[in-house]
């Protein structure tokens, strides 16, 4: 890889806001953008397009001979210095507005990026070269007084800068003598004094980031590592569904030169639980709130099979198609869109939603309650679950050419029983109760009969499969 090939490393930082999310290399080059939402057309496609010359929004520094970059302390802002030979310096601020304005969050589809000189006399090059439809380039631009449009099928990006706009367009070298800032967003018009509101907002999501770490309880040791992690899985969330997506990007290859590459810029129902259960051991509730809002818009349409995976917007279609366009992370293709996934039979999805709406009736912290009405809804699927657990499906690893009764699906399945009769128990519905724990007495049994290898003493991944899975780890936490 030649040094210059700047869009083909994974040493990157990720800024969002929830509604949107980027992808910012050490060299203050973004080179992943999906616009406006998570699972959009990516506006900035550099990752996996193959080809230096599109898909990215840079700032060049002339002579540039070093770069550091690092998050601003318990937020989701980046900030990168760029130096050059002669000491020059600038500052690229990098960040989505998220902060708290007319009693909502302000989460608009938007990047900010602020470019401040703060030593000599730098001289940069701001390059922006969107593309659309998955890697096709923009070569259609509208300038206007403080602004350019750029088109590209449906979606429109407009660039409002207090920087020269001729300069961006033909991407010249020029002193630096003020900071400028760059604001990357829907096709609206930027009706307030740019710098004054980029700062403003700047400072409003800095704030908003420190208030929402400081009331995380984290643990005394690991706190830095805890708390970015936290960050990063908060980013995950779209908050106007509750939907948790897995990653913002698509096909980065589980192994290079394999093609398992998959599109994960979707719910799945089992990973989002998991990471709702971690947010919500650090007391970030209103996460958990918003996901189980989602998954009980899922769960009350009793569609079944459960979809084990959803769009961001809850049995939008996921149809997986390859984007030809684009060449694949290092040329390591294809790059799909959508996943196949959600048609695959998975029945650790019916425990994995149980497991989420347990928390509805058990969690005193959060304003509704789940009830009479939301358990029988759930009991639906603990139905399903029950006549399910022991029959062949896909499994946590979504084969896509095999079935068999693997034994984290079936121990969900038990989960989602065995949940169903606690929940039961603190509605005092008591011959409810004890239905569901005989059903989660009988699967526990039958469970660790059929999953035990008594040669080498161990619980196998698959009922009569020697095959060890890590997923069995998970069986203690969960109460089997």
């Amino acid at each position: 890889m030649s040094a210059d090939d700047r869009g083909q490393d994974l040493d990157l930082a990720l800024i969002g806001n929830c509604r949107v999310g980027a992808l910012v290399n050490p060299r203050a080059r973004i080179v992943w953008w999906c616009f406006p939402r998570f699972d959009s057309d990516p506006i900035f496609s550099h990752l996996l397009a193959g080809d230096e010359e599109k898909g990215f929004c840079d700032v060049v520094l002339a002579d540039c001979v070093a770069t550091t970059s690092q998050y601003g302390r318990n937020t989701a802002i980046v900030e990168t210095v760029l130096t050059d030979a002669r000491g020059g310096q600038v500052r690229v601020t990098d960040f989505a507005p998220r902060f708290e304005q007319y009693e909502r969050t302000f989460r608009p589809p938007q990047i900010i990026r602020r470019i401040e000189p703060i030593a000599g006399l730098p001289r940069i090059a701001i390059r922006v070269r969107p593309t659309y439809a998955y890697g096709r380039p923009v070569t259609e631009y509208a300038l206007g007084s403080n602004h350019i449009r750029y088109m590209g099928g449906s979606e429109i990006m407009r660039l409002s800068s207090d920087a020269p706009l001729s300069y961006i367009v033909a991407e010249t070298t020029f002193a630096l003598t003020r900071p400028v800032s760059l604001v990357l967003g829907q096709d609206e018009p930027f009706r307030s004094a740019i710098d004054a509101t980029s700062r403003e907002f700047l400072d409003r999501t800095r704030d908003h980031w420190l208030g929402w770490v400081r009331h995380l309880g984290v643990p005394f040791e690991w706190q830095s590592a805890v708390v970015r992690a936290a960050i990063t899985l908060k980013l995950c969330s779209f908050e106007e569904t509750g939907a948790i997506i897995a990653a913002h990007t698509t096909s980065i290859p589980e192994a290079l030169g394999t093609s398992r590459n998959w599109d994960y810029r979707y719910c799945w129902l089992r990973d989002a639980f998991f990471v709702i259960d971690a947010l919500n051991r650090l007391g970030a509730t209103q996460t958990m709130e918003s996901y189980i809002n989602y998954i009980t818009t899922i769960a009350v349409e009793d569609v079944h099979p459960l979809q084990p995976v959803h769009g961001i917007v809850p049995f939008s279609p996921l149809d997986e198609v390859i984007a030809s366009d684009l060449k694949g992370f290092r040329g390591h293709g294809p790059v799909r869109v959508g996943n196949q996934a959600a048609s695959q039979v998975q029945h650790d999805v019916y425990g994995s939603v149980v497991l989420g709406a347990t928390q509805m009736f058990i969690d005193e912290r959060l304003p509704k309650m789940g009830d009479g009405a939301l358990f029988r809804q759930l009991e639906l699927l603990g139905e399903h679950a029950r006549r399910v657990a022991l029959q062949p499906d896909a499994g946590i690893w979504e084969y896509r050419n095999r079935a068999r009764v693997h034994t984290y699906s079936a121990t969900l399945c038990w989960a989602a029983c065995d949940r169903l009769g606690q929940i039961a128990m603190r509605l005092d519905l008591n011959e409810r109760a004890q239905y569901w724990s005989t059903h989660a007495g009988e699967l526990r049994t039958r469970i660790l009969e059929g999953a035990w290898d008594p040669k080498r003493g161990v619980i196998t991944g698959a009922f009569g499969h020697p095959d060890l899975d890590a997923s069995v780890l998970l069986f203690a936490e969960l109460g089997l």
